[in-house]
């Protein structure tokens, strides 16, 4: 129960700084924003570094796969695409395209066992679920 509570708190709070970072760009500069996103996180995490964790930075020297350390550069480009499209769409269109693509990425994820994910059965449940949700988009966009 604590995870679902955890997910809908996190889905709760991309829309909130979705639209944040929006409002910023819209008096600054998309870069400028996404720069203070990405240092104002910097910040929070070394903050809670100190305070609860003190784990060696140098591990991550020892991570493996390489490409799993591009998750800060993947972030960037989702506050940039973020940004962006809530000021095409709006908070709401942006947010429902957003979660039913998050949705089909994990799913394939899941099916193909990419990135050292564990290898999931197909259900066609699942892609039906999926396929809903993106009837959803099209009721919603009407």
């Amino acid at each position: 129960m604590m995870g679902v509570i955890i997910a809908l708190i996190s889905g709760a709070l991309m829309s909130v700084q979705g639209v944040f970072n929006t409002e910023v760009t819209k008096q600054t500069s998309i870069w400028v924003s996404n720069s203070w996103v990405q240092f104002s996180a910097l910040l929070v995490c070394l903050g809670a570094w100190l305070f609860k964790g003190r784990e060696s930075f140098g591990k991550l020297l020892q991570v493996s796969p390489k490409y799993l350390l591009l998750g800060g550069v993947i972030g960037a480009f989702i506050t940039l695409t973020v940004i962006m499209s809530m000021d095409q769409l709006g908070p709401a269109k942006a947010a429902l395209l957003i979660v039913v693509s998050q949705l089909a990425v994990a799913y394939v994820i899941e099916l193909f066992g990419l990135f050292g994910m564990e290898k999931a059965e197909f259900q066609w449940s699942k892609l039906i679920g999926l396929a809903v949700a993106i009837g959803g988009i099209i009721i919603f966009k009407k």
